[in-house]
């Protein structure tokens, strides 16, 4: 089975549409959990595909998307906004973490997106309270893009095993500079705010941008677009009884 459940945005069970997004919610697609904190408001739906590099190369049907309706262009510092996933302990024991052999993370998806420039993504360790985090560029506006991120061996801070959330991977849409204001932790260190999201892009500085995603897949090793191995697409029963777990 694939590492992270529901990447290809495939079942949402609450519904397909969640409007007046403003802090922390389960909107559309299972698994996929908002996290904002006064960056605007936002509508998100999951979405049908029938066209686009997503659907013609990836072979994605579906995709989360963030409409922005009320948008912050001056976010203040401690404002954040996030699209969030959370692995549970007994999911992430592949990479070893913690241990002399220790693997890397690659985390490969499909992004879309109004507003070009600079997006983190960043892992975070809610245990040890360390994470690391890697940078992308959407370099054309409205336009599917796949991007693959690699994430260093981390030989320090073993996960449990257990079903508590213990990895928690975020997609940033904006952040304040609080979480702006240092050097990206590129190599895992122990958590500084202000090296969480430095250089990300404010997708929240305009109502006219959208922030959509699909084909998330979660990797032990470091893979480039020469070997990534294939979206591991699962039927649509054995994905919803996964989601239905939780």
């Amino acid at each position: 089975n694939p590492l992270i459940i529901n990447g290809s945005m495939e079942v949402a069970q609450r519904g397909t549409s969640a409007t007046g997004i403003t802090g922390d919610e389960y909107g559309t697609c299972d698994r996929w959990k908002t996290s904002f904190t006064t960056l605007g408001t936002w509508t998100q739906t999951q979405e049908g595909l029938s066209a686009g590099a997503a659907y013609t190369t990836g072979g994605f049907r579906s995709s989360l998307k963030m409409d922005n309706t009320t948008a912050d262009a001056s976010p203040a510092a401690g404002d954040r906004g996030r699209i969030i996933y959370q692995m549970e302990g007994y999911d992430a024991q592949a990479f070893k973490k913690g241990t002399a052999s220790a693997e890397a993370f690659t985390i490969a998806f499909w992004i879309k997106a109004t507003k070009t420039g600079t997006n983190i993504v960043e892992i975070y360790d809610n245990d040890a309270g360390r994470h690391c985090c890697t940078a992308y560029t959407v370099s054309s506006t409205d336009t599917w893009e796949h991007k693959i991120l690699n994430f260093p061996a981390d030989t320090t801070g073993a996960i449990a095993l257990s079903n508590a959330a213990k990895l928690t991977i975020s997609f940033y849409l904006g952040a304040g500079t609080n979480y702006t204001s240092g050097t990206l932790a590129t190599t895992w260190a122990a958590a500084v705010s202000a090296n969480r999201a430095v250089g990300q892009v404010n997708n929240a500085d305009s109502t006219s941008n959208n922030w959509e995603i699909t084909g998330v897949q979660m990797e032990v090793g470091e893979y480039t677009s020469s070997d990534l191995p294939p979206f591991r697409h699962e039927s649509y029963g054995d994905n919803l009884a996964r989601c239905q777990r939780y």
